[in-house]
């Protein structure tokens, strides 16, 4: 998030592990433009920030040309800010999930171009697979997944068109803020063929620490190796797996 408070930390952290691989994840919606917020009106409030409602600024980026004009360029600064920091971009997602609005996501494919034409997430978890590993919360799950079906379709015909690599699933979206060791080790176990990314929002306090306790579990890496499962991470997608293999983008 180029734009949040503690990126500047976050890119110092990530110049020390030269082997981490960082994306760029585009803010749109709560948070702040890189733009000044004169030139960017119809996109922030009286505060000059993103609005919080998600809905709404959906609906405003689709239908006001002005909108969209300011949100190209509002996503190129982000691009361009990524790339003053000297990091090498990895990979590209929004803020909320929010590239996987056509609009938004057809401006990431066009200014991506210009920095590599970096891999991007799209954020299906299969229903399924996430419902037999955890028999909770069916309607969220089949919403995540079925409802959502078409959106994800146009973006993976768009990421072919473009020639831009993608994941083939997400796990974690249904059980955001809960990737407990156990919860991990129930999902690991129903991992479907293909590239599938596992995300947790790991932190050093709260309820999230927890996230961070799983990542650091022995038996988190114990059952990858049993699993036969490759790590890797959005980058190494530009080449894909043949099919058939197992595969988890951390």
């Amino acid at each position: 998030m180029i734009t949040g408070a503690a990126a500047a930390d976050a890119v110092a952290r990530a110049k020390r592990l030269p082997a981490l691989r960082v994306g760029l994840h585009v803010v749109l919606v709560n948070g702040r433009p890189a733009l000044p917020a004169e030139r960017v009106p119809d996109l922030v409030d009286e505060r000059g920030r993103f609005s919080e409602q998600l809905t709404r600024t959906g609906f405003n980026y689709f239908f006001n040309p002005g909108a969209r004009r300011q949100l190209a360029a509002e996503i190129r600064a982000q691009y361009a800010a990524f790339a003053a920091t000297g990091l090498a971009l990895d990979h590209a997602n929004a803020h909320n999930h929010m590239h996987v609005h056509p609009t938004i996501f057809g401006l990431m494919l066009r200014v991506g171009r210009d920095y590599g034409d970096p891999p991007v997430r799209i954020p299906q978890e299969p229903l399924l697979p996430s419902w037999r590993a955890r028999r909770t919360d069916l309607a969220g799950r089949f919403g995540n997944d079925v409802l959502l079906a078409p959106l994800f379709a146009l973006m993976r015909a768009r990421c072919r068109a473009a020639s831009v690599a993608y994941n083939d699933f997400v796990f974690g979206l249904d059980d955001t803020g809960n990737m407990t060791s156990d919860v991990v080790l129930q999902l690991l176990r129903e991992l479907p063929d293909g590239c599938s990314e596992m995300y947790f929002h790991p932190a050093t306090q709260g309820p999230r620490a927890r996230e961070l306790a799983t990542l650091l579990d022995p038996a988190f890496a114990q059952a990858l190796a049993d699993h036969d499962i490759q790590r890797s991470s959005f980058g190494d997608l530009r080449a894909r797996r043949p099919s058939g293999s197992r595969g988890a983008a951390g």
